[in-house]
């Protein structure tokens, strides 16, 4: 274990010329990378899904008997984001098996089935990680990002004493924990005008795409219209996946309520400066139960975490993770 990583991150500062929560968000995007290193050679697995659909998933080989990680992405993101990329490297400075299953749709190709993917989407994680355990023979390690992180943390609560036979730790990473104070903020003022309608631009084309392909889905005309991620996901998200609207939904895929059935290690970290999720709504130690682990520091905002030098590198909140998975192999 590297304990000043740990203690770094834990109380994580932003360097000085990266002041605030939406340049530490946007920052690292633009500029900020992985370490440099030789292009990561990545294996795709396609596997049949329950429902007669697909996935793409991502591999890195390991050592043998070497912990295998499993990635989550985050909305809209892939095994070529940013993250993913410096978490696959921390995995495989560590001689680790690293993989990234995309949800639906999210690996260049559409899927087949009426349905995309969401921030609960706990069944489709559980299946997903029980058919790398299936596989494993070693100890498994997930971690989620944003929305995969949530979606993770869903499952983990979900699965409550089952979840040890699948993976030996989990972690999330500013994840969306209240979805309804997160869909509040990210559609409010300065958020709304920079990252809904980021978001916007590629979902709802690939919504349109899917609309296409199963023609009655869903209200096409509503979809159009949206301008928020409320409205995207009263229009598209909700009824494709059985909630009956935004509100259902939100309410039933946020994780902080039922962190306390979490009995598997769990660490959950969050800005508090995060664009997307409000310091406000983080829960307190006391509302999350003995398994959780809970990281807030005052910088980093969403998925941020930059370091010096300049222009910032991603790799130390990966490896921070990492070192804090590897703790719990052999508990």
């Amino acid at each position: 274990m590297i304990s000043n990583q740990l203690s770094f991150m834990r109380n994580y500062r932003a360097p000085w010329w990266l002041p605030g929560g939406h340049l530490q968000t946007i920052w690292p995007t633009l500029f900020a990378r992985p370490r440099p290193a030789e292009a990561l050679r990545t294996e795709r697995d396609r596997w049949r899904a329950p429902d007669g659909d697909f996935i793409d998933v991502d591999h890195l080989p390991g050592a043998d008997g070497a912990p295998w990680l499993v990635l989550f992405h985050g909305l809209e993101g892939s095994s070529s984001s940013r993250y993913a990329i410096a978490f696959a490297q921390a995995a495989q400075a560590r001689g680790w098996r690293f993989s990234v299953p995309h949800f639906r749709g999210c690996s260049g190709e559409i899927n087949l089935a009426p349905r995309s993917y969401h921030s609960g989407d706990f069944e489709e994680i559980g299946w997903m990680l029980g058919r790398i355990r299936e596989r494993a023979g070693r100890p498994v390690f997930a971690a989620g990002v944003s929305l995969g992180g949530n979606a993770l943390l869903r499952w983990t609560e979900e699965a409550g004493e089952s979840a040890a036979q699948t993976v030996r730790a989990v972690a999330a990473i500013s994840a969306p924990l209240d979805l309804i104070a997160a869909g509040a903020a990210i559609d409010t003022g300065l958020n709304r005008q920079i990252y809904t309608r980021n978001f916007l631009r590629t979902m709802k084309p690939r919504a349109l795409a899917k609309w296409r392909q199963h023609p009655g889905l869903f209200d096409r005309d509503k979809l159009t219209a949206a301008t928020t991620l409320r409205a995207f996901d009263d229009a598209f998200t909700a009824p494709l996946h059985g909630f009956r609207d935004v509100d259902d939904y939100w309410t039933r895929a946020s994780s902080q309520p039922h962190l306390h059935r979490i009995r598997v290690p769990a660490l959950v970290m969050n800005a508090r400066n995060d664009p997307f999720v409000p310091g406000a709504s983080l829960p307190a130690p006391h509302q999350v139960g003995d398994n959780v682990t809970l990281w807030q520091p005052d910088d980093g905002g969403h998925v941020g975490f930059a370091t010096a030098p300049w222009p910032g590198h991603v790799h130390a909140m990966p490896e921070a993770v990492c070192d804090w998975l590897a703790d719990r192999a052999t508990v």
